[in-house]
């Protein structure tokens, strides 16, 4: 009876684990305010690895740290490692998104070779997709494969 009963909790949380997960992957989370906030005069220079954090507890990267200018728009950074099948498909959608919105840079970062970012910046898991302002401060994030709407809407926030 006490294994019947271990097995039932075992399958039940994980379920509730699956299930919450789905739910959650690759969903656009909110970081700081929607708004481009200017970064303060005093603010350390950034080198190839740093990221500045803004007044309101965000991160932000300027092109030195991602290795390229920004977007006029925004600048997609995505976070990979070498054997991630779903980075492929988060490549593809976000070069779609690209191509439909002027303006919008992507570039992807390898993890692995980026570990002192990676760190900094609290990344877990791959694909992690950052979305950024013009300025370079991350405005939304997402663990997993995002929808191509969820980031077109992303972008469209920074934009009102």
């Amino acid at each position: 009876m006490t294994g019947v009963l271990i097995l039932v909790l075992a399958l039940a949380a994980a379920t509730a684990f699956g299930l919450w997960r789905r739910a959650t992957d690759g969903r656009m989370k909110s970081i700081g305010d929607a708004r481009p906030v200017p970064l303060p005069d005093d603010a350390p220079p950034a080198d190839v690895h740093d990221a500045v954090h803004d007044e309101h507890g965000g991160d932000v990267l300027t092109a030195a740290a991602i290795g390229t200018s920004l977007g006029e728009v925004a600048t997609l950074v995505q976070f990979s490692s070498a054997f991630c099948q779903p980075c492929r498909a988060t490549r593809r959608i976000l070069d779609e998104v690209v191509q439909m919105i002027p303006g919008v840079t992507h570039i992807e970062i390898d993890a692995e070779s980026n570990l002192e970012l990676v760190r900094q910046l609290d990344i877990r898991r791959t694909p992690t997709v950052l979305v950024l302002d013009t300025r370079g401060a991350i405005r939304k994030r997402a663990s997993g494969a995002p929808r191509k709407v969820d980031v077109i809407a992303a972008i469209g926030e920074l934009t009102r």
